[in-house]
């Protein structure tokens, strides 16, 4: 999902709806299908980001055809009115169909490669901006340093080219951040990294979830023979899904109040639906239907004793693989040349690391022919526009600082209420709203803040 210098035939009219989306990330074009569909109005769209390409943000972003999405397509609908949407777009995919096998009796189940996704997103999105005559969107690939709210309620957005531009609506999506990706750094070290050598090449790969799995196969792929370390803090890697989908199941009744007790819940009703035919994994996806009512009815203290000692662990049983690369992940451990390491990277060397292990309170060095961090990301808060928006009051962060404040629409939240009309849609919102990293709770968000914008643009619609 990749388009150069994109900018729709119609010209722009001052007079309109003006809608900024700061982002073109994943988050950032799904918050333009959402609004191409929503808004009933004539309005203009532009989509700002300083790297002159359309892409699929840091969920995506990736040109390999064998990085695979850890939802099944099923899940992955970019219409929320229709759920299949994304499986009759593979149905209708002949080369995709072609190299599916035919024993799969149905693409809801299947996983795909990360690329294929890329392209229905910007098919939808260009298929949604052709049936919308009465509105223009234009991709400008101009930075932006400031955003501020004006006394009339509109917003105004600094470019790094000197100029302005005023917006009714802004809304942020910029994913983790707006660092551009490093695919030149990650070819060069491809070929480095295959270049012959006297000795036996070592990678060391930080990190425990999806990206550090997705590292060490590409590594395989790309013909790396070399000795492959996986070190993290907790040692947790993702758990796989099941061979067929796992229905959401879980017990009906109230949850507990406190953390310890509410960890024994989950437990007893993972293993009760191991006990009656089902899974954990129909356990889990039960439990993230409520993570979101959960999550607000703890206390801070509880939330951050969540993050320091279970967060790794929940995310390993949330964001799973699938089973055929869960099962190529267990081959690499038993050849003995990849293994899993637990450590803290205190500090990283010319040839290496310097760690502490697990367990152990003295350093030691840890040599290494290339390090690659895959450690998850946490929003950029001191992204300059992001830290603009905390000074000037227009956002905070969450009780615990991980991202921006929101509500499930993804308007910002302040201790003086809420800017109407300025967002933050998907990741940047992860202190917030559990699981909004997730395509499927995008989706979700960004119709509702379409819904928002629509609805009160009407009576401005009206009186003019």
């Amino acid at each position: 999902m990749t388009v150069h210098s994109f900018s729709s035939p119609v010209d722009f009219n001052e007079g309109l709806l003006q809608i900024a989306i700061v982002g073109r990330g994943f988050s950032g074009l799904m918050m333009a299908i959402a609004l191409l569909k929503t808004v009933n109005q004539p309005f203009q769209l532009r989509l700002f980001d300083p790297r002159p390409t359309v892409s699929g943000g840091q969920a995506l972003a990736t040109s390999r055809s064998t990085e695979i999405l850890n939802s099944r397509a099923r899940d992955l609908s970019v219409s929320t009115g229709e759920p299949k949407d994304f499986t009759r777009w593979l149905q209708a995919n002949a080369p995709f169909r072609e190299a599916v096998s035919a024993a799969i009796p149905g693409f809801g189940q299947i996983f795909v490669p990360k690329s294929t996704f890329s392209d229905y997103v910007y098919q939808r999105f260009s298929e949604a901006l052709a049936q919308r005559k009465d509105v223009s969107v234009q991709m400008s690939n101009e930075g932006i340093t400031r955003l501020r709210r004006n006394d009339n309620g509109l917003f105004t957005l600094d470019l790094d080219d000197g100029g302005e531009a005023i917006h009714d609506n802004v809304i942020l999506a910029t994913g983790y951040g707006m660092k551009a990706p490093a695919e030149t750094a990650r070819e060069d070290r491809q070929v480095r990294l295959l270049q012959p050598a006297g000795l036996s090449r070592h990678v060391v790969v930080l990190g425990n979830g999806l990206r550090a799995v997705d590292q060490v196969l590409q590594l395989r792929d790309g013909g790396f023979t070399g000795r492959i370390t996986i070190l993290s803090r907790r040692g947790f890697l993702p758990q796989p899904h099941t061979r067929m989908p796992a229905d959401a199941v879980f017990p009906t009744q109230p949850m507990p109040s406190q953390l310890r007790s509410i960890v024994r819940f989950v437990r007893k009703a993972c293993a009760q639906a191991e006990e009656n035919g089902w899974s954990w994994q129909a356990a889990m996806n039960g439990l993230r239907k409520r993570a979101r009512s959960l999550w607000a009815s703890l206390p801070p203290n509880e939330k951050r004793q969540f993050n320091r000692h279970l967060r790794a662990i929940y995310d390993s049983h949330r964001n799973r693989l699938p089973a055929d690369v869960h099962a190529r992940l267990e081959r690499e451990f038993a050849g003995g040349m990849t293994e899993l390491k637990r450590g803290t990277t205190l500090r990283h060397l010319p040839d290496g690391l310097l760690v502490r292990w697990a367990g152990q309170s003295g350093e030691e060095k840890l040599l290494a022919d290339e390090v690659i961090d895959c450690r998850c990301l946490s929003p950029d808060l001191k992204d300059p526009v992001v830290a603009d928006l905390l000074r000037a009051g227009l956002a905070t962060t969450d009780e615990l600082d991980l991202g921006l404040a929101v509500n499930p629409s993804g308007e910002l939240l302040t201790e003086r209420g809420r800017p109407a009309g300025l967002f933050a849609i998907g990741p940047l919102g992860l202190g917030s709203l559990p699981d909004i990293d997730l395509v499927p709770e995008i989706v979700t968000q960004t119709y509702a803040a379409a819904t928002l914008i629509n609805a009160r643009s009407q009576p401005q619609s009206q009186a003019s």
